[in-house]
This record gives C-alpha cells, sequence and structure tokens, in this order.
C-alpha cells in the first residue's frame, strides 16, 4: 500500500474517534486524516477512509463500490437462500443496500408513500404524542432531555409513521435500538448476532401486523400506502414491505436519537439561534443541516465493499476490502466552511448532502426533519428560558456517534 511506505506518523496516533479528545473536539483529527489524502488506509478498522466529499458523491450517484455487507472480507459466509432465517431474507434476498437496481427500482415504485400528502398525514399523528409528552412532563425545575424527552421519540415517530399498533411496542422496542448494529463491520460478532436475532423477532411481528392491516385497512400512514402499492405492482411484495420498514426503523431509531441530543444541546448553547431555527419548517430545515454540521458527532462513515482488485484514488485496493466514506470531514474545514467553529442556522449548504446523495439520498429526510422541528418547538414553547445545568459529559460508547451520558436542562420557570 502506497501510503505504508511512506514516513508519515501513522494515522491512527493522530485520528482515533473513540478517545475522549476527539468527542470533545473532533476538528483537528478529523482535518488530520482529510490531509492525509483521498483515500486513506486506517490500520484499526482494516478498512480505506475517502476523505473529500467529490470521491464521495460520485461514488453514491455511481455506485461502483458494493454495498452488500457479505461482500465484505471479513464477513460470515454467504448464507445459502434455503437456509436465510428472517433477517436474511430482508438484507439478503431483498436488500435495498445489496442490490442497485433493485433499490432504485424500489424508490422509483414507493414514491408514492413519501408524497406531500403522506408526510402531512403522519407528522400530524406525530404532533399530539410530542405535545402530550412535553404536557407529560410538567413543570420541573430540571430534568434529563434524553431520559425523559429523546429516547421516546424513535418509538413514537415510527409507531405513528408505520402504523405499528402500541400492543406491539413492548416487544419491537429491542429492534428500534439495535438494528443498525446488525451489519456494523466494528463491532465484536456476538454483539452483531444478537442484534439480528432481534431484527428476526422484529420481522415476525412486522407480518403479523401486516396480515392485521390486510384484514382491517386503514388509511393515510406509511404501510397503507405500502400495501396498495403492492397490489398495483408485481415486482413489489411483502418482503420489500418489512425490508423498506427495517430500513426506517434503522434510519429512525439511533439516528434520531443522536439528532435529539444535539438538536436541543445546539440550542441550548446558542440560544440566539432558536428563534429564526423556528421560524417556519423550511427554516429548521436548513437549520438542521447546521446542527449536524457543526456538531461534528460522526465517528464511522458509510461502509462500502472493493468488488474486485483495482486501483482507486491513487491506491491499490483489493477486492473484499472495506472503504468508509466519511462526508463529516470537512464538517469543521475552514476551506469548506467560513468561521466553522460559529454556529449560525443561515448558514448555506451547496450541496446539501447531510441525507445522502443521489441514488442514496434518505427518502425519509422529510420525516425526520419535521419530527425534529415538531419536538424542539414544544421543548422551546413549554421552556423558552431553557438552558444547560452543565457542560453534559460525553458517551464514548455509541459505536457510530459521539452521544451524551445525560443533557440535563434548567427550565428557569
Amino acid at each position: 500500500m502506497a501510503q505504508e511506505a511512506t514516513a508519515q506518523e501513522p494515522i491512527e496516533t493522530l485520528f482515533n474517534p473513540n478517545s475522549m479528545e476527539y468527542a470533545l473536539d473532533p476538528g483537528p483529527q478529523c482535518l488530520a486524516l482529510a490531509e492525509r489524502g483521498r483515500l486513506v488506509w486506517y490500520a484499526p478498522w482494516m478498512c480505506w477512509i475517502m476523505t473529500r466529499m467529490p470521491d464521495i458523491m460520485d461514488c453514491w450517484k455511481h455506485e461502483y463500490l458494493s454495498s452488500d455487507f457479505y461482500d465484505w472480507e471479513f464477513a460470515p459466509p454467504r448464507p445459502k437462500e434455503e437456509d436465510w432465517n428472517n433477517f436474511e431474507r430482508a438484507l439478503v434476498g431483498h436488500s435495498l443496500l445489496a442490490d442497485p437496481g433493485h433499490h432504485r427500482l424500489i424508490r422509483k415504485i414507493t414514491s408514492p408513500a413519501f408524497s406531500r400528502n403522506v408526510v402531512d398525514n403522519i407528522n400530524a399523528a406525530i404532533e399530539p404524542d410530542i405535545i402530550k409528552l412535553f404536557d407529560d412532563l410538567g413543570q420541573p425545575e430540571e430534568f434529563d432531555y434524553i431520559e425523559q424527552v429523546a429516547r421516546h421519540i424513535p418509538f413514537i415517530s415510527i409507531n405513528r409513521m408505520v402504523g405499528i399498533p402500541d400492543k406491539y411496542w413492548d416487544q419491537i422496542k429491542q429492534v428500534v435500538l439495535t438494528f443498525t448494529e446488525t451489519w456494523n463491520p466494528t463491532i465484536s460478532e456476538e454483539r452483531r448476532q444478537k442484534a439480528q436475532e432481534d431484527s428476526n423477532r422484529a420481522i415476525d411481528i412486522l407480518f403479523e401486523v401486516i396480515a392485521e392491516r390486510r384484514a382491517a385497512p386503514q388509511q393515510g400512514d406509511f404501510l397503507s400506502t405500502l400495501l396498495k402499492i403492492e397490489q398495483e405492482n408485481e415486482n413489489f411484495d411483502e418482503w420489500d414491505i418489512v425490508t423498506l420498514i427495517l430500513a426506517l426503523i434503522g434510519a429512525g431509531a439511533d439516528t434520531t436519537l443522536v439528532a435529539q441530543q444535539w438538536s436541543a444541546y445546539a440550542f441550548l448553547k446558542n440560544p440566539d439561534q432558536i428563534s429564526p431555527a423556528l421560524e417556519s419548517t423550511e427554516a429548521f430545515s436548513n437549520a438542521f443541516s447546521e446542527i449536524m454540521r457543526w456538531a461534528a458527532n460522526s465517528k464511522m462513515g458509510f461502509a462500502r465493499y472493493v468488488p474486485e482488485d483495482r486501483e482507486l484514488l491513487g491506491e491499490q485496493v483489493k477486492k473484499g476490502q472495506m472503504v468508509l466514506m466519511m462526508p463529516h470531514l470537512k464538517d469543521r474545514d475552514p476551506s469548506v466552511f467560513a468561521d466553522p467553529e460559529r454556529f449560525d442556522v443561515r448558514r448555506e449548504f451547496n450541496p446539501d448532502a447531510l441525507f445522502g446523495y443521489g441514488p442514496r439520498f434518505c427518502i425519509g429526510a422529510a420525516l425526520a426533519k419535521q419530527q425534529l422541528y415538531l419536538t424542539m418547538r414544544e421543548l422551546f414553547r413549554h421552556f423558552p428560558n431553557a438552558s444547560l445545568v452543565e457542560e453534559p459529559e460525553r458517551d464514548l460508547e455509541d459505536h457510530n456517534s459521539i452521544t451524551f451520558k445525560q443533557l440535563r436542562v434548567k427550565t428557569n420557570i
């Protein structure tokens, strides 16, 4: 590998996203990594890291690397179809990640499920639950935003968005917390296997929910729309419905919890930005991109796998090697963002790739931003003078993001 032949200091001595130094100030380490080149070998994770946004966007657009977890050199053997369990049937047989052609087809077929009308109906269903969550909180002198608010939001959102009845939540909650670990290549095999078992149980429940919905049709939520699409398209079946719901759970679970923490923290640290950010849903959409840029909370990135030996961005890469795309490395780069330490909800993003790009743009982006807007609106409507009790302690346990152990809020009522 070309980079191993240099006399440079090993990159792992400059970049350690699991360190407290990174958690407190990721900017210098991200810049040190990006300065090494467009593609950097990172030995602790046995992978290449793609550091530059033009390269990342080109990879998203043209999909020349594999998204199939089983193409990774350290993945377990690809299971045979006759031996598939529920998780494998959903993520191997109907994977939206592994098969770009099928992914594009499903995006086209299911576009009505993400129409403005459906999104508005889902938001209308979520809003009363979020209002009630804050009403039930009452008027305490202080409270932990993570424990008493943020942890409830993923369940509310997914419940109302998908239309999963409340009676199933005790059984399905665990997969909401662990689904993104099912394909994470940096955690232990035991932990990943446990997450897959959670998914297997959740899929059983989803089939029960689908059967109930067929027997008693409803209107307006995501599942109802998918069942209608299934009736009208022979290339879309029940397993595609399950896989899409799992994808929404993955996108709306731990990522939503992280976004909730950092949104509240950003506004509490910068109260002058609350009013312009919350003046409309459109204003908040841009503000949320700034929140996540300023937070710079990502540790990893988007995993892809090399399908054959080739040259990539000036480096010789081998079949099966992992390539992590890390768009967040730019977030504190002064050559990309003027005065990057400043939090400015009116900052312009062109392009705005927070939710991906091209065929891999997150189809649930509008839903995610709307439920965050509703939560921040209620937080500062109930507690307009809220402030931090103390600077929150960073939690290093999350495999993908910098999080907080607590986020204690003083209401100042």
